[in-house]
């Protein structure tokens, strides 16, 4: 991604705070301005933030069912189009190859047609991909919906904070808890409940998946609106005079690659967490809803902690503690896997809930690690790009292992065995370092 894009992306290099000398809107600008400091008349200067608000609660609602509600019903999928265990494990790579490849294209497609545009076309590709996918005919139709479906999930991925950084400039930690809570909450609804919903719609897994495309149509219809005011396109204020920035090198910054092997190797046990938890479960004997009711404990813990710990992070110097904290409940979650899956599942979905919530701590701290707007959008582009690119093989060894074993001690030992190495990083990366200092 070249550093212009970047740059025109990112938020303006002025603090983020305002003055309260022009009456204000509750956006962060005046109430004749829109995002970029374009006009936004009459009416519109009341009722537009509302709908950008509903906009983003909206969006971020759908950006995790795609995935989590494959997760539940894993089994009936493989025994419905033939999949292995090895293809099955390449379906939960998909979508961090898909988030590492289409993110990459986020910032030059809302340059060229502003991000409201680029969220509205994404809630439009979750919802045709997620409605097709089931019904797309063998495991290469149903890759290739997917796909499409993560693609819009990956472009909005990018540009929503981009969004809320524009509107919402004096709001940025609340509108982020708010778009945090809600996309943990969609993560969570999908997969508690996808099997009874299914179960009540006649019991056909490709019902119970396509189903979830109407979410996705409902969060169209805001950004239709939002995507018609081009103010709402970040690259309006590219030809605005800005103080200068220091000049970053990221690839030479010892705690960007910190950052990005912390990113990655917490996206690995997210995305292997919400692929392949339900079946461990199953397979121990837990019946089907109550795995994805488990799962659904696993990812709601995210709720309340999305608040908690970014606003803990940022009163902390290093934020180390916290990463060694999230790794050792991790730890113990697999432990309890491997010795009790069922007898203790309650307690191990919880703990895996809990270590699952680096997700907030990695975006907290690379907000934190750069003193300049344009090196918060550097370092989060780079972190995210090379995270989820080493988050790809997990899943997929994950499923190769579960095959050839036939049990899941090994897997789960996999599992363990990288929040070693993710404590190690989130250490280094939660030092008091700036990267544009060569930290």
């Amino acid at each position: 991604m070249a550093d212009e894009d970047l740059a025109t992306l990112g938020p303006a290099a002025e603090p983020l705070t305002t003055s309260t000398t022009p009456p204000y809107d509750g956006t962060g600008r005046p109430a004749s301005q829109g995002p970029g400091g374009d006009p936004v008349a009459g009416p519109a200067a009341r009722w537009l933030p509302g709908l950008v608000i509903a906009g983003l609660v909206l969006a971020a609602l759908n950006l995790r069912p795609a995935i989590t509600s494959l997760g539940a019903l894993m089994e009936e999928v493989r025994d419905g189009l033939g999949m292995s265990g090895t293809v099955a494990g390449l379906l939960t790579s998909v979508p961090a190859l898909c988030f590492a490849a289409f993110g990459v294209a986020a910032p030059r497609l809302a340059r060229r047609w502003g991000p409201g545009a680029i969220v509205c076309a994404g809630m439009a590709a979750i919802a045709v991909g997620v409605a097709v996918r089931p019904f797309a005919g063998g495991t290469g139709g149903f890759l290739a919906a997917s796909a499409l479906a993560l693609a819009g999930i990956a472009v909005s991925n990018v540009l929503m904070p981009v969004v809320i950084k524009t509107w919402f400039p004096d709001r940025v930690g609340s509108m982020t808890g708010l778009y945090s809570m809600a996309l943990a909450l969609g993560t969570s609804l999908a997969a508690a409940v996808t099997v009874p919903m299914t179960a009540a719609l006649g019991g056909s897994w490709r019902t119970g998946l396509s189903v979830w495309a109407a979410l996705a149509a409902v969060a169209v219809l805001p950004w239709l609106v939002i995507a018609r005011r081009r103010g709402t396109a970040v690259g309006a204020v590219a030809g605005a005079a800005r103080p200068a920035e220091p000049a970053v090198r990221i690839t030479s910054s010892p705690t960007a690659w910190a950052l990005a092997v912390f990113f990655g190797l917490q996206a690995t046990g997210a995305y292997i967490t919400m692929g392949w938890m339900p079946q461990i479960f199953r397979d121990a004997g837990v019946p089907a809803g109550t795995a994805g009711v488990l799962l659904a404990v696993t990812m709601a813990m995210g709720v309340p902690l999305s608040f908690v710990l970014p606003r803990l992070a940022s009163r902390m110097r290093h934020q180390g503690p916290l990463a060694v904290a999230l790794g050792l409940c991790g730890l113990a979650g697999y432990t309890g896997l491997w010795l009790a899956p069922a007898a203790g599942a309650w307690a191990w979905a919880l703990l895996m809930g809990i270590s699952n919530c680096a997700f907030p701590l990695a975006l907290t701290m690379i907000g934190m690690r750069s003193s300049s707007s344009a090196g918060v959008v550097k370092l989060s582009a780079f972190a995210q790009s090379v995270g989820y690119l080493i988050s790809i093989p997990g899943p997929l060894l994950v499923g190769a292992l579960y095959q050839h074993s036939g049990g899941w001690g090994l897997p789960i030992a996999l599992m363990a065995g990288l929040m070693v190495p993710q404590i190690a990083v989130g250490v280094l990366a939660g030092r008091d370092r700036r990267i544009e200092d060569g930290g």
